[in-house]
């Protein structure tokens, strides 16, 4: 088995030089983090190794030489790189996501150039994957290809982690793509994020574009499970912790503390990137020398920004603000001796950097919106036994974990400027426990831990769908049950109606049996060793209308009514609603739109089949705390079926059915399908050499599973031909 990684780019980087190419590591917290993992399997990563070539000799070259450590190039041209990379991923999909709507740019060609580049790395995956075999998808520029890669082998384990923030239902459903978006990530086993609140963003987005229900972290497709988590990324503690040891880090680091030494150091780095708040940051800082001129000529500003795209017009325009805004801060406070903001609009080396997080006094680090920030935990690795303070962005994905940081809002610049205060005014002690406790948390959540964590995971819910893989109702299966329907003399067939036979309606009273419903049934019912019920938790009178005139038994209402030898029998006395139960669902349906309210006469039930998936769980959840009391006190059962809340005497259930009509009579064949919970008490009640067949999910009880009620009608037919 093997774990391949795939992501936009390659943990190296080609540089043509003459006649052949030089590779040099990639820059990025995800490179640093997955380039360090600690796994005990063969490791291959498929990326982009960031040059343009379409020169078959020069790919084959950087081919050749990338194979040797299993790196796998995937070619992509200028334009690729202008129109999925600049185009839709950085231009769509990053400021959605960072909640920058008025930078979200629209244009067909870059979607249909992310599809392509989606389907380039597919490509390039499947001449190296193989049954058995892990792959790990990496971020938002690859949305579409954990699909992608199922339907091309189905025999592997994908997992897809999400690096950035995902945003809410109503910023991410802006984009006309988000049902494709979504279905790929759907193809992975195990989705993960860094926060929960991203993870309950993704959920959100899916059960509405979708139409999907998840049960709490996990939602059950056709063929498999598919579970939701939060995992936050972490960093190489020791590499950083043991980085002052280095002599070269530990050079840099006393000189500036000697260049510096009558000074405090702030330290701020930062990719360029709007999302950063690095003009909140400046705003920030330059009210802090105004309000406390105390401080001057005693601090500085380390601001280390590391280029990026500032060839784009946002961007581009970024950089002239930020340059506009630090020249206007030094222009005002700095003097012969101190400027207040030293800048540096370059990338550092990573002694450079180890050595500016050592000896910084304060690291501030404010992004609006930021999935992770691992700058964060590098600082408090980084600082060993030297005291210092972060002051960190509630914003950032890190906050979640570093609590004793100072947290702030970054879009309120007097929370910066407080905060900076705080920081340089705090006593020692403070900053050692704080220190100590961020140390210990970041020293335990490091990346090998967030990987193996992740791994761990996707092969549980590997596992988990294999065992549940093996109930499928496969052709060997189907094969024995017809075996076992010739060689009988007496059938029992019991079959649920809705979700069944016919597929759910908008409206419960438009799925009306079709003739191929009632084609089907007569077939069935033809045969005279077959015994034909369908238990159906529908009203007497409505299966009546329906099905009233076929030569078949109907049990409604869940048994509490069951039709044999053409009479209607009921095993319930007349039921009068408790007043405080209509009052509660009626309240119900007038707050919460497109729910409705069916009275049987036997039970109640609440429909929220076309109300908004957010509303619904929440209102479910309401409505039975509301219900408990009155329902325990008249001794009434509140089910959850497929979207719908029923109320009911508990005496009567498919399973007391199944009961009747196992009472005194023996068969030697029973076949018994349905899709909801309330089959699940049928399953039950059958003896184990029934066979029991749940449609669409998965079942505690049911010995197999059919994958879609389009194959219920089909498999009965076959069943029940010569």
């Amino acid at each position: 088995m093997k774990l391949i990684i795939i992501s936009n780019r390659l943990p190296v980087k080609a540089t043509k030089i003459k006649s052949t190419f030089r590779f040099t590591r990639s820059e990025g917290g995800l490179t640093t983090g997955l380039d360090s993992l600690e796994i005990d399997m063969e490791r291959h990563w498929i990326g982009w190794p960031g040059v343009d070539t379409d020169i078959p000799e020069e790919q084959a070259l950087i081919e050749k030489q990338l194979k040797k450590k299993n790196l796998h190039p995937v070619f992509l041209s200028n334009k690729d790189i202008e129109e999925y990379y600049e185009g839709y991923s950085n231009s769509k999909i990053w400021p959605m996501c960072h909640y920058f709507f008025s930078l979200i740019q629209h244009q067909a060609t870059h979607w249909e150039s992310y599809k392509k580049v989606n389907r380039l790395f597919a490509e390039a995956a499947a001449k190296i994957i193989e049954p058995g075999d892990m792959v790990w998808v990496q971020d938002y520029q690859l949305m579409l290809l954990p699909k992608m890669l199922r339907d091309l082998n189905s025999q592997i384990s994908i997992g897809y982690f999400h690096h950035i923030p995902f945003p809410s239902y109503e910023l991410f459903r802006v984009l006309p793509e988000r049902s494709e978006l979504l279905s790929g990530i759907l193809g992975a086993d195990l989705i993960a994020f860094h926060t929960y609140e991203y993870m309950r963003h993704f959920i959100s987005a899916t059960e509405r574009v979708l139409d999907l229900n998840f049960e709490l972290d996990e939602v059950r497709l056709k063929d498999r499970i598919v579970r939701v988590d939060a995992f936050p990324m972490g960093i190489n503690f020791d590499t950083y912790y043991n980085s002052i040891l280095n002599p070269k880090v530990s050079r840099i680091a006393h000189k500036l503390q000697k260049d510096y030494k009558d000074h405090k150091i702030i330290l701020s780095v930062d990719r360029l990137d709007y999302s950063k708040g690095i003009l909140h940051r400046l705003k920030g800082f330059s009210q802090f020398l105004e309000n406390h001129p105390e401080f001057w000529n005693k601090v500085s500003l380390f601001m280390i920004i590391v280029p990026s795209r500032d060839n784009v017009e946002s961007y581009s325009d970024l950089k002239t603000k930020i340059d506009e805004t630090i020249g206007s801060i030094n222009g005002i406070y700095s003097n012969m001796n101190w400027t207040p903001v030293h800048y540096f609009y370059h990338g550092f080396s990573f002694e450079e950097l180890c050595a500016m997080y050592y000896v910084a006094d304060v690291a501030l680090v404010t992004p609006l919106r930021d999935g992770m920030n691992l700058v964060a935990k590098e600082y408090i690795a980084a600082k060993r036994d030297n005291p210092g303070v972060l002051i960190l962005s509630e914003m950032a994905g890190a906050s979640i974990e570093l609590i004793d940081s100072l947290i702030i809002n970054p879009n309120d610049s007097t929370e910066i400027e407080d905060a900076i205060v705080t920081a340089l005014q705090m006593p020692l002690d403070e900053k050692v426990e704080r220190m100590q406790w961020m140390q210990k948390r970041v020293s335990s959540q490091t990346v090998n831990k967030w990987a193996a964590t992740f791994i761990k995971e996707l092969l549980s819910i590997r596992d988990k769908n294999q065992s549940l893989y093996s109930r499928f109702l496969s052709k060997d299966v189907e094969r024995e049950i017809k075996i076992k329907y010739n060689s009988s003399s007496e059938r029992l067939i019991l079959l649920d109606y809705d979700g069944t036979l016919s597929p759910f309606k908008p409206k419960p009273e438009d799925a009306v049996p079709t003739q191929e419903i009632i084609d089907t049934l007569n077939l069935l019912a033809s045969d005279s060793r077959n015994k034909v019920i369908i238990s159906s938790g529908r009203d007497h009178n409505t299966l009546e209308k329906w099905l009233g005139s076929l030569n078949i038994g109907l049990a409604a209402e869940h048994g509490a009514f069951y039709k044999e030898a053409g009479v209607w029998n009921k095993n319930s006395g007349p039921v009068k609603w408790d007043d405080e139960i209509m009052s509660i669902l009626q309240q119900y349906v007038e707050k919460t739109p497109r729910s409705s309210l069916e009275v049987k006469e036997t039970a109640l039930v609440w429909h929220y089949r076309k109300v908004d998936a957010w509303l619904a769980s929440m209102r479910v959840q309401q409505l039975i705390g509301a219900l408990i009391t009155p329902c325990t006190r008249e001794h009434l059962q509140i089910m959850r079926g497929n979207k719908i809340i029923e109320i009911k005497h508990p005496d009567f259930t498919k399973g007391s059915e199944v009961n009747r009509l196992l009472n005194g009579r023996s068969y030697d064949f029973i076949l018994a399908m349905g899709d909801d919970v309330t089959d699940e008490d049928m399953f039950l009640s059958l003896p184990e050499s029934a066979y029991s067949i749940k449609i669409g999910t998965f079942s505690e009880y049911a010995r197999y599973n059919l994958l879609s009620q389009t194959e219920t009608l089909s498999f009965l037919r076959r069943l029940a031909e010569e």
